[in-house]
């Protein structure tokens, strides 16, 4: 009998112990769906930052999250202190790999000069005039960039029709994540509004992180959020824009977010200062 029992007693642990087995087992495949999923979310959250908004002082959408809504929903603050405008001085700051080789802007703007710019593209012209007195560090790089042909013969590589409607260029690398090789800070948020005919700066959603990619508002962009400077307002050209928008984008970053269908390329931008 004895010997019966302590079979019993060893079949017993025996049985405990392949439960115990299961147990852990399922408590790993739990641990292993657990840290998966989370990095899942990691690679989606990545994925969708950028400059803006739409993308990146120095990486993708914005406006520039872009970039990324440009970014939309992250809301980019300077960590700079305010400056009143048109500003006297501007800090530019490397940062990462330029797209194209250019000399960094002045320090000193020309803060009294009045700048108008027409950007030459292959589906028409568009005439911007340029907010100096509201947005002096920004103008005064983005003329510094058009001097030294940096958006010559490159392409608007973003189209947003859903939700907030604009066309992103400003990125030789045509990727989304192209930079001038410098940053600086945001200017001109205050009741800033994304109205049809705004041009305004994409970013990544962090602090002082504008770059070359901008954005042209084709419709009234209600949903995007004060995070990106306006800097220019379209006086000519307009319709050319809605052309492009009516064409529609790839959705290769989802439905309503993409590259235009029809191919977009800068061929020169023009400044004329008076």
């Amino acid at each position: 009998m004895a010997g019966k029992k302590d079979r019993e007693r060893q079949l017993a642990r025996e049985r405990l112990a392949r439960q115990q087995a299961r147990r852990t087992q399922q408590a790993h495949k739990v641990r292993v769906r657990a840290i998966t999923t989370g990095a899942v979310c990691v690679v989606a959250a990545l994925a969708v930052g950028g400059y803006f908004l739409f993308g990146t002082g120095g990486g993708k959408s914005a406006a520039a999250t872009p970039s990324t809504s440009p970014s939309a929903t992250a809301s980019a603050t300077s960590s700079a202190a305010a400056v009143s405008e048109p500003a006297h001085s501007c800090t530019y700051t490397k940062s990462g790999t330029a797209a194209r080789t250019v000399k960094l802007p002045s320090a000193t703007p020309d803060y009294k000069a009045t700048y108008q710019t027409t950007i030459v593209t292959n589906r028409g012209t568009i005439v911007i005039d340029l907010a100096n007195s509201k947005a002096t560090c920004t103008v005064n790089s983005f003329v510094s960039l058009a001097k030294q042909s940096y958006f010559n013969n490159t392409k608007c590589h973003r189209l947003t029709t859903s939700e907030y409607y604009v066309l992103q260029c400003g990125d030789p690398s045509g990727t989304g994540e192209g930079t001038p090789g410098y940053e600086y800070g945001n200017e001109n948020l205050t009741g800033a509004k994304y109205t049809t005919g705004t041009v305004a700066m994409a970013n990544t959603g962090a602090a002082d992180s504008n770059g070359s990619q901008f954005f042209l508002v084709y419709k009234n962009s209600t949903t995007l959020p004060a995070s990106y400077t306006p800097f220019g307002t379209i006086v000519q050209g307009l319709p050319v824009l809605q052309s492009i928008a009516k064409a529609g984008s790839n959705n290769s970053n989802g439905t309503g977010d993409g590259a235009p269908k029809e191919s977009v390329v800068i061929k020169s931008v023009i400044i004329k200062q008076t």
